[in-house]
């Protein structure tokens, strides 16, 4: 990793733009059904935010309005950020792209807040391609910025705000909190302290994890905000530099590595087990007969998204997907294919009802 990524972040106040943070957009939680059991409900939200392996995710620069353009120097940060993350051996590929309709991830450089959608809600719900699914607000060649640009590109493959780990047994000092960050340089409302502090994640998006103070994604923190552990009632939480060993556990446990995938060949009208464990991943290449309108759905009780990609020169690139967690329905696809191209097929299992009583068909 390159070692500019890991210098300290115990650094001086004064130094960089320690004290600024994260402020994440506010968004709401995914309804499920009523009554959902709740192993079921922990696989989802533990997997419903993160890419199907294998993804080629594109980031682009934004150049208007001026207010967003970033010097050079801050977008070799970012370039380099994204090299630290591949680096660790992960299944996921970056590229930067030009334009803003080619990108999952679009990234403008407005001071003053830095801050990025989580994972997949970057397409579900941001889907002008002229609006940022990232931003920075300050310099990202400190030592500081270093760790933001790592920090926010965490929350753009799928990780939340680690101090907001239940399992972390933080108790707050919540009118300290409320105080410290509505002062300067942060000036947030009580709703966004709460949001992106206070507020605990579901206990099912983290499955049991233990709490990792070291993490990328922890916010450093003042003595006198934290009532339990006691050590932090008189001294600072400053996580260590870089990404820390569970970060680079946890990335490389949800996009493993693999030289190739196996993909398993998808053709009209013959059907293809769902035969995976939950989080697990096939994938299935397809390649058309005719050209037409062709359907693509699961069948039987089971949480999966599917996303499809067509090859273009050796690279996939996102033409759709569904993801039918939480509801009665199956995951379909309607999509009109050409003859002679090549699609890949990506379905990861959240959860099934029964092993092996699960499939895939196109016709």
């Amino acid at each position: 990793m390159n070692t500019d990524v890991n210098q300290s972040r115990h650094h001086q106040k004064s130094e960089g733009n320690k004290g600024l943070f994260c402020c994440l957009p506010v968004v709401p939680d995914r309804q499920l059904e009523a009554n959902i059991d709740p192993n079921r409900e922990s696989l989802i939200r533990y997997i419903e935010k993160k890419w199907v392996n294998h993804t080629v995710l594109h980031y682009y620069f934004i150049e208007a309005p001026e207010t967003w353009q970033g010097y050079e120097s801050q977008k070799q940060a970012v370039r380099e950020s994204f090299t630290a993350w591949k680096a660790l051996g992960i299944g996921l590929e970056f590229r930067e792209v030009s334009e803003g309709a080619d990108a999952e991830i679009r990234i403008a450089f407005e001071s003053g807040s830095s801050w990025s959608y989580v994972g997949r809600d970057a397409i579900d719900l941001v889907p002008n391609t002229n609006d940022r699914t990232m931003n920075f607000g300050w310099d990202l060649t400190t030592p500081y910025g270093r760790d933001t640009a790592l920090h926010e590109i965490g929350h753009a493959l799928g990780f939340p705000h680690e101090h907001q780990n239940p399992n972390a047994g933080i108790v707050w000092d919540e009118e300290a909190v409320y105080s410290y960050f509505g002062g300067p340089p942060n000036n947030w409302d009580r709703d966004k302290s709460f949001y992106n502090i206070i507020r605990k994640i579901s206990s099912a998006a983290v499955q049991g994890s233990q709490w990792d103070k070291d993490s990328i994604m922890h916010y450093q923190f003042p003595s006198g905000v934290i009532i339990t552990p006691e050590e932090y009632q008189t001294q600072s939480l400053i996580p260590a530099a870089g990404l820390s060993g569970i970060d680079i556990n946890e990335v490389r446990k949800f996009y493993p590595e693999r030289a190739e995938p196996e993909k398993l060949k998808l053709e009209p009208y013959l059907s293809r087990l769902v035969e995976i464990n939950a989080g697990e991943q096939l994938d299935f290449v397809i390649q058309p007969p005719v050209s037409r309108r062709y359907a693509i759905q699961t069948f039987g009780d089971l949480d999966t998204v599917i996303v499809l990609f067509e090859d273009v020169n050796g690279e996939p690139v996102y033409l759709a997907g569904d993801d039918d967690s939480g509801t009665n329905f199956n995951s379909r696809l309607e999509i009109r294919l050409m003859r002679d191209r090549t699609y890949y097929l990506r379905l990861r299992l959240y959860f099934a009802h029964a092993t092996g009583q699960g499939a895939v068909m196109l016709w």
